[in-house]
């Protein structure tokens, strides 16, 4: 069998492709378009990539195919020893009553005892009661299920009068209750599941839902939701700890109006502040990068509040440029430098991370002993700060003597930790600094979806929507509120929420409800 031949390798400049994607999307259906567009960027990408140098097989394989995990002891898997039976988990995963809040209760009595009845069984003591026996049970249904009314009509054979039975009272409040715009949100923005997608499951299972319709209600329903988003952003502001980082995004109206202008990406953001006890997400999608999205929240801090501290990877777009804050670097991302060249420099890079793993742990230990942060500084200090202290003389002196090629990936990563040495080590100066930004990062995740289905956003009005619900939908996630309940909540009482947003945020509506409740 002849071999294969190569295939004739054909280079684009990036303008060049953009006009060959500019006429192949004449020609082609919209949904065959963006996969052909989808592939030849990521061919353009990988070659990039490799031209430069910037990678390796083993990290290609991560950034496109994903890793699983980049702990040290994947990196550097020991020798296998006789492998031990892995004991299972108490439960073995089920779920028990109590995991399920959102159930429906329906209370069943027993047919023939009731409390203080003579026992059956002995005939001479009595009954008395005890914490109900539960089961659950699980039944399927469409996801917006609906009702039809058939009202009963007669007619008078002599005067030909017609009575029509009375509609029952939800059937008066219009074709769709108002909660289906607010699931339809959270389906979208806090699950990633398409309109498309949900249409052809509504109609497999008799009940259409268009697209067109779905985005009317959920349209509709982020009107409510306006004056807490604009409250959220109001109470991040006067956050001591604010993460941020960005991810690319497609908003279709804006890619237009930014063709031949100097900036034509277009972003997501995220925010998440850290506000006593509690946690706020904000996202913000549009032109600006993560700092300009972070300097227009600051512009509503307090004056006298003291300097927050900021945590974000070390690109130049993610600082503030207008405030002063204490700038804190993901250690994690000075750490993927050397994990990424790992299998080339296996012994310098094994001592890295080892060192940078026991700081990682003495991390992990301050919260099971939940330090609080002055606690924490002082426990990182004693622990940790010796061990940066060698990593740093190590890394110096691995540039200085010369025993690393600097354009080499070790120098490249070994430089990265060392020109951003005090970002990176906040956390053994200031109280409450993380290590990481990795809770920012999980909250892209909820934009990612968005390009990865594909997806993406028509208008600018859109990304606006998208952005709300993301943010309110986040925001309960990392204050344990059930965000359903939530955005219910404030749909129900708009006007009150309106007239005063402060008493209606995730961690204190339930309180504002109390004081609405009838009686």
């Amino acid at each position: 069998m002849s071999q294969a031949q190569a295939p004739e390798i054909i280079s684009l400049s990036a303008e060049k492709l953009e006009e060959l994607l500019a006429s192949l999307q004449k020609l082609l259906p919209e949904g065959m378009y963006r996969q052909v567009a989808g592939l030849l960027k990521t061919l353009q990408w990988v070659m990039g990539l490799i031209e430069k140098k910037k990678t390796t097989i083993s990290r290609l394989q991560r950034l496109i195919f994903g890793a699983k995990t980049e702990k040290t002891a994947t990196v550097f898997p020991k020798e296998s020893s006789p492998a031990k039976e892995k004991s299972k988990a108490k439960g073995h995963g089920r779920k028990g009553a109590n995991d399920f809040p959102g159930a429906q209760i329906k209370s069943v009595e027993h047919p023939e005892l009731k409390a203080a009845d003579p026992c059956p069984a002995c005939e001479k003591g009595k009954v008395y009661l005890l914490p109900p026996s539960k089961i659950v049970r699980i039944t399927a249904q469409p996801l917006f299920p609906a009702t039809i009314h058939e009202l009963a009509r007669l007619r008078c054979n002599l005067c030909g009068k017609v009575f029509t039975a009375p509609a029952p009272a939800e059937a008066v409040l219009g074709k769709y209750d108002p909660k289906v715009g607010l699931m339809l949100g959270l389906m979208r923005f806090g699950s990633g599941l398409p309109h498309y997608r949900m249409e052809k499951m509504q109609k497999d299972l008799g009940v259409p839902l268009p697209q067109s319709t779905q985005w009317e209600l959920m349209e509709q329903s982020a009107k409510d939701l306006d004056p807490i988003a604009r409250e959220l952003a109001t109470v991040a502001a006067a956050g001591e700890l604010l993460h941020n980082d960005d991810t690319t995004m497609r908003v279709q109206s804006l890619k237009k109006e930014k063709a031949g202008s100097k900036r034509t990406g277009i972003f997501t953001t995220s925010i998440v502040a850290k506000v006593g006890d509690h946690q706020v997400a904000l996202f913000f999608t549009g032109g600006n990068h993560a700092g300009e999205n972070l300097d227009l929240i600051l512009k509503n801090r307090a004056v006298g509040l003291d300097k927050p501290i900021q945590m974000c990877d070390a690109l130049s777009r993610n600082p503030s440029k207008e405030f002063e804050v204490l700038l804190a670097n993901c250690l994690p991302h000075g750490r993927r430098g050397f994990v990424d060249v790992a299998e080339n420099f296996p012994v310098q890079c094994q001592r890295v991370l080892e060192n940078l793993g026991q700081v990682f742990k003495n991390d992990a230990e301050t919260k099971k002993l939940n330090l609080d942060p002055p606690q924490r500084l002082r426990f990182h200090q004693e622990q940790s700060g010796p061990i940066m202290k060698a990593l740093h003389e190590w890394l110096t002196e691995q540039m200085d003597q010369k025993k690393v090629e600097p354009n080499s990936g070790l120098g490249e990563a070994i430089a990265y930790m060392l020109n951003h040495w005090e970002p990176l080590t906040l956390f053994l100066r200031v109280a409450g600094a993380p290590l990481s930004n990795n809770i920012c990062e999980r909250a892209l995740k909820m934009a990612i979806l968005h390009p990865k289905n594909p997806l993406g956003y028509k208008t600018q009005n859109g990304a606006r929507v998208g952005d709300l619900f993301m943010s309110l939908i986040h925001t309960c996630r990392l204050n344990g509120a059930n965000p359903f309940d939530y955005l219910s909540a404030l749909q129900r009482h708009a006007s009150a929420v309106k007239a005063n947003p402060s008493q209606w945020l995730p961690w204190n509506y339930t309180k504002a409800q109390v004081t609405l409740a009838p009686g």
